[in-house]
């Protein structure tokens, strides 16, 4: 069967469509109430979740994603914690892709292959690990790759073409496009020369691109729409649910209606 990654892609492509990938910190601030923000985030129109492993050193990570891993690894979130709300999640949802995000060091505690098969078994679809480029990829990889599950690389602006080649011998599902330089959440994207970037990274890459770090808006969506092949939004989504942590209700309706105003941009944008 094909991966769930792959099979959304094929679809949205089929139909002329930009993939809308949202990520939440899992755990924060609580993991019920991760599960339920998955579940709005389909709601609203996400093609694929990305769920963020808290770390204590997220080094690509800026503040407002940085705070989400404290206020999860306070509640006790571990990366079993983790793979428990993906379980959890496909109890209500076995169609729609997720992507574990993530650093090394969790994963290597657990041992790579005990990791792999365990996030396989609960529902997960890919990793992106943020601190493994390609050429320290080979073993991790393999043991992905033997569980089904699709390894994420990232490529900045800056990437060489010798860094390229190595994202394409392990890189699968997709590509992250950092499309800022610094940390997630930074920045607001700099759209001509994303479409620039692109164009230039496609003569390499056959993979989806997906472009994130620095889309903040339904408007900075809309502009990069038509270079991508998906969009992905995670600091402006945790703001949101930041400011309204003591109203569940409002959070969730908040975060819904972004999302879909998100969603709406990227629709608007590619027919336009």
């Amino acid at each position: 069967m094909d991966n769930r990654i792959d099979q959304r892609f094929s679809e949205l492509a089929n139909d002329g469509r930009c993939a809308l990938i949202t990520y939440v910190t899992a755990g924060d601030p609580g993991p019920d109430i991760t599960t339920a923000i998955m579940h709005s985030l389909v709601d609203a129109g996400a093609d694929v979740i990305e769920l963020g492993i808290p770390f204590s050193d997220p080094m690509a990570d800026g503040p407002i994603i940085q705070r989400a891993s404290e206020r999860a690894l306070a509640e006790g979130m571990s990366l079993r914690g983790v793979l428990k709300i993906v379980r959890r999640f496909r109890e209500e949802n076995m169609t729609i892709p997720i992507v574990l995000m993530g650093y090394l060091n969790p994963i290597e505690a657990m041992g790579y292959e005990r990791f792999a098969e365990q996030a396989a078994v609960a529902g997960a679809d890919g990793v992106l690990i943020v601190d493994v480029p390609p050429e320290e990829a080979k073993i991790v990889n393999s043991q992905l790759v033997a569980h089904g599950l699709e390894q994420i690389f990232l490529i900045a602006p800056n990437s060489s073409k010798s860094r390229i080649d190595g994202v394409c011998e392990f890189a699968s599902g997709f590509v992250y496009y950092v499309s800022v330089k610094g940390v997630t959440g930074s920045k607001s994207v700099d759209a001509l020369e994303v479409n620039q970037h692109i164009a230039e990274f496609r003569q390499q890459l056959s993979l989806p691109i997906g472009i994130g770090f620095g889309i903040k808006s339904p408007e900075s969506a809309a502009a990069v729409a038509c270079s991508g092949d998906a969009i992905i939004v995670g600091s402006a989504i945790i703001e949101i649910m930041e400011r309204h942590a003591d109203d569940f209700t409002t959070m969730r309706r908040e975060v819904e209606s972004f999302v879909a105003q998100l969603r709406g941009a990227l629709d608007g944008a590619r027919a336009a």
